[in-house]
């Protein structure tokens, strides 16, 4: 199997359980689930608060949903310059977490409202090391 597809599978899989987390399991401190925010349980308090967290937090999972659909279908029908732009795409879009969500959970980190501490660390060197295997999936696929 092409390094790509390599990396875009395995990118695939992990966001699948991301997906599963977030419709069935939302409150969870694994993969993406909110539970790592204080605010969740806060919101609790508040029902007309907590649908509405609840419904931002259904709509990224099928946000997610729809972006994963895109990347089989890519998997399985896209050639190979399908899928070395797919894999610029990836890295673009997912550096963009340092342009708008990063500053934000950075500062939650800092005024103790994400459990566990340093959890916008951890999350900033997984999305470095993400981008890093990509970056190096492109750079193999081009040269070798």
């Amino acid at each position: 199997m092409p390094i790509l597809m390599i990396a875009i599978f395995l990118f695939t899989v992990l966001e699948v359980s991301n997906v599963i987390t977030l419709y069935f399991f939302p409150g969870s401190q694994r993969a993406n689930g909110v539970g790592v925010f204080n605010a969740w349980e806060k919101s609790k308090a508040d029902p007309e608060m907590h649908r509405f967290v609840r419904y931002l937090v259904n709509w990224v999972a099928g946000t997610k949903l729809i972006f994963l659909a895109l990347l089989i279908v890519i998997l399985f029908t896209g050639g190979e310059a399908t899928k070395l732009w797919t894999v610029v795409a990836l890295i673009v879009s997912i550096l963009s977490f340092f342009w708008r969500l990063f500053p934000i959970i950075r500062e939650m980190d800092k005024n103790s409202q994400i459990t566990p501490k340093g959890y916008s660390k951890s999350l900033c060197i997984m999305i470095i090391f993400f981008v890093a295997v990509f970056f190096a999936a492109l750079l193999l696929s081009i040269f070798l």
